[in-house]
């Protein structure tokens, strides 16, 4: 397994994560099956939006003997209400359901503690506005009871509103393929429909710049929907036109700026296994540029996807890196301090390219590399 620093909080997370929502249909026994199947191939981060009081105590009581490995993404705001899953803001319900979680972990702190589910920008306004709600998260933190603050959203302009404010450490977004071409929206019904007849034809700009942003002010991203409910894997429904297979669909949100682990919702521990195969897989497997690219409707040309269908490189360039780093370079008047040592880390710069453009005949998108390269060089001299 391989891990990666969440963000500027300091937590080192499984690039593949547990997604805990599919154990409400199952019970304590597979729950701690699938959670122990997780655990020792090396998965350490786990989220819990559920406050169904069942399936809280069936993940509590499966993660308890190893407590400390676990990272918990638990949300506020989440809670119980007769019988069923209500999302609400009302401090004293939020307060109820939060104690409820530590109580069925057997913790006294969640580590990364959610302001949960915020698609409406009037929502996010309000929660913003130094709220009951907000001054309740941040007691929590203060406390210590949550060690660093997360949000969770479907919505990029809810993200960009919470991603500026300077509160959050962290968010939990639906990234994949597909759901990357659709632009902003309060009413995502693409999540769980299938619809995408509202796609801007290839990566939306404001989701551009959010996973730019999240970059360079270290606000960690950790994933969900990376298999659009199945969708990506299945050609008759998928809006490539053909299927992609999970690892394609890992390796192309892995390979976004800010990602830090992909959280997967799993039934047994099968498919606990068959999802770990990525971390095994070689470049053949991983590569989705194919499918993005002969995509009908789709379409990714001329922007890098940073897939490394353009290696090998004469010079041993790494491309694809040196191409994220220029798109998160170019937005700003000045390149930031942090992406400059990024690139004075990288071991061969653009500067050593010799123009042969064998990458450009290998990439799918038809991107200018050579061009990018000298522009590079340029930009970070």
């Amino acid at each position: 397994m391989k891990y990666r620093v969440l963000g500027n909080t300091g937590l080192s997370v499984s690039e593949i994560g547990f997604g805990g929502e599919w154990m409400e249909r199952h019970t304590p026994a597979e729950c701690d099956a699938v959670a122990r199947t997780c655990e020792e191939a090396g998965i350490n981060i786990l989220d819990c939006w559920m406050s169904d009081p069942a399936v809280r105590s069936s993940l509590g009581d499966a993660l308890r003997p190893h407590r400390d490995k676990w990272i918990v993404q638990g949300h506020i705001g989440s809670t119980w209400q007769n019988g069923q899953y209500f999302r609400t803001r009302d401090v004293k319900l939020c307060e109820e359901a939060f104690e409820d979680m530590l109580r069925r972990f057997h913790t006294d702190y969640i580590d990364l503690g959610m302001i949960h589910y915020v698609d409406a920008e009037e929502d996010m306004r309000q929660i913003l506005d130094d709220s009951p709600y907000l001054q309740y998260v941040q007691k929590l933190k203060a406390q210590g009871r949550i060690r660093h603050i997360g949000i969770s959203t479907h919505n990029v302009k809810t993200a960009l509103m919470a991603a500026n404010s300077g509160i959050v450490e962290m968010m939990l977004f639906s990234i994949n393929p597909a759901f990357d071409t659709m632009p902003a929206s309060e009413d995502a019904g693409y999540i769980t429909g299938e619809d995408f007849s509202g796609s801007t034809g290839g990566l939306d700009p404001e989701r551009r710049e959010l996973y730019r942003l999240c970059e360079e002010k270290g606000i960690g991203i950790t994933v969900m929907k990376s298999l659009a409910g199945g969708r990506l894997l299945d050609a008759k429904r998928s809006p490539f036109g053909a299927a992609m297979t999970t690892t394609q669909c890992l390796h192309y949100c892995l390979t976004r700026p800010a990602v830090s682990s992909v959280l997967v919702g799993y039934d047994t521990p099968e498919q606990v296994r068959e999802i770990l195969q990525y971390e095994t897989a070689s470049d053949e497997e991983k590569d989705y540029a194919a499918i993005l690219a002969s995509a009908p409707k789709l379409a990714y040309n001329g922007q890098c996807t940073y897939c490394g269908h353009c290696k090998p490189c004469p010079v041993n360039i790494d491309i694809a890196m040196v191409n994220k780093l220029y798109d998160l370079a170019v937005l700003h008047p000045a390149v930031p301090a942090s992406l400059r040592e990024h690139y004075r880390a990288l071991e061969h710069s653009a500067a050593e390219c010799i123009g042969c453009k064998g990458c450009e005949s290998r990439c799918p998108f038809g991107v200018h590399v050579a061009q990018r390269m000298e522009d590079t060089a340029k930009l970070f001299a």
